[in-house]
């Protein structure tokens, strides 16, 4: 095993496109790390630079204690799990896994030693002499896993290893990478656009956008402290909301009403002028079931457009108005986050308790304590814990 050390890390194309831009992140010995961001962020070439599949532009990538900028991608002792499994199809599982160690010309006796291990690991005892085309996608990845393991790499790279299973595969396999690490301790850096493999995968997770590295923390460091408006519209599910909001003392005023925030929180953002409030879905509730609870908050009327009932829970839609302003930065939002929703809608989380219904009046509970602002033109987050936030990027790069 052995840890990761990327300082300052640049990789320009030759039009001088920086598609990864100075970014430094220390992956420790054992550590799962999560590379995680839409589409065109850079995850997928860091990824490949570690690996040495990539040059890279400037900065040193250091393995160990070794600086390997310029070993070929065999000198470094990396195992990499690609997207596609990349398997051959005319060798039976047994050889698949056992192909890295033929190059090798490792001893007959520790291959077939290597290989059974590994497959008894991922369950594939009874398939070692099967075909790949006749295994199922969560099988054919765990013979790329297998192949894998039986490098005894130093590290373990994944890039987007499960976005071509479908949703019950994926959720078996994350399960099954997870204990894998585990038990092997290995240094794993995994690479995926897909936010619920970040967040129940990764020790720690490390946000890009355009290159850029927005936020590095916990998966619960990200959720209840996001340094910006990106890491808080990209971490969640569905996706924080975003109101115009003004502060007077200890309140906040939303598109709905007013909502009590703690005195803390409003004496960072004293003085502000118009702000952007971030509020997550599950964070608000049908108020006749909060006051039953005796839940602390701030309640408002407001008439629900739409209600979705999924039996445990229940989402109500509520659109709103916004100046210009928070307009534009929501549309900005919007296409750094692939289209992924940031209208003028507020979508709140409710109980399958409720009895809401559309198209009429109702009143809504929300948690004023997890508000947060963030300032419109640099969508830095004012009322941040930085404490509890892992490594925040600095507001005059986040946008």
């Amino acid at each position: 095993m052995a840890a990761i050390t990327m300082n300052h890390i640049v990789k320009k194309y030759g039009d001088g496109f920086p598609a990864v831009n100075d970014i430094s992140i220390d992956v420790a010995d054992g550590e799962f790390m999560i590379l995680v961001g839409p589409s065109g962020c850079g995850k997928s070439t860091l990824l490949r630079m570690i690996v040495g599949l990539e040059d890279i532009t400037s900065g040193d990538m250091v393995i160990g204690e070794r600086r390997v900028n310029d070993l070929a991608p065999r000198e470094r002792n990396l195992a990499m799990v690609f997207q596609n499994y990349a398997l051959y199809p005319h060798l039976t599982v047994y050889e698949n896994i056992a192909f890295p160690l033929r190059l090798a010309k490792t001893p007959e006796a520790e291959i077939d030693k290597l290989v059974r291990d590994a497959s008894t690991t991922l369950e594939l005892d009874e398939h070692l002499e099967r075909k790949p085309g006749n295994l199922s996608g969560g099988q054919r990845q765990r013979v790329a896993m297998g192949r894998a393991i039986v490098r005894q790499a130093d590290a373990f790279l994944f890039d987007e290893p499960l976005s071509n299973l479908d949703a019950k595969l994926r959720g078996q396999m994350r399960t099954e990478i997870a204990r894998l690490q585990k038990r092997l301790g290995i240094t794993t850096v995994y690479v995926t656009h897909d936010q619920t493999e970040a967040m129940t995968l990764g020790d720690r997770v490390a946000v890009l956008k355009r290159g850029i590295l927005q936020q590095l923390a916990t998966p619960r460091e990200l959720y209840e402290n996001p340094g910006n408006l990106f890491v808080a519209g990209f971490i969640g599910s569905p996706p924080m909301n975003f109101l115009p909001a003004t502060v007077e003392g200890t309140s906040v005023k939303l598109p709905f009403g007013t909502v009590e925030i703690p005195a803390d929180k409003a004496e960072r953002v004293a003085g502000s002028g118009l702000l952007i409030a971030g509020i997550r879905p599950e964070h608000f509730e049908d108020a006749s079931l909060a006051s039953a609870d005796g839940r602390p908050g701030s309640t408002f009327r407001t008439t629900v457009e739409r209600v979705e009932w999924l039996g445990n829970e229940t989402y109500a839609y509520i659109p709103f108005e916004a100046p210009d302003e928070v307009k534009q930065q929501l549309q900005q939002l919007e296409k750094d986050l692939d289209g992924e929703g940031m209208r003028t809608q507020l979508v709140v989380s409710l109980d399958g308790a409720s009895r809401i219904k559309e198209g009429e009046e109702a009143e809504i509970w929300v948690d004023g304590r997890r508000i947060h602002l963030f300032e419109p033109s640099t969508g830095e987050n004012l009322t941040v814990d930085l404490e509890h936030a892992g490594r925040v990027l600095g507001a005059e790069a986040s946008v």
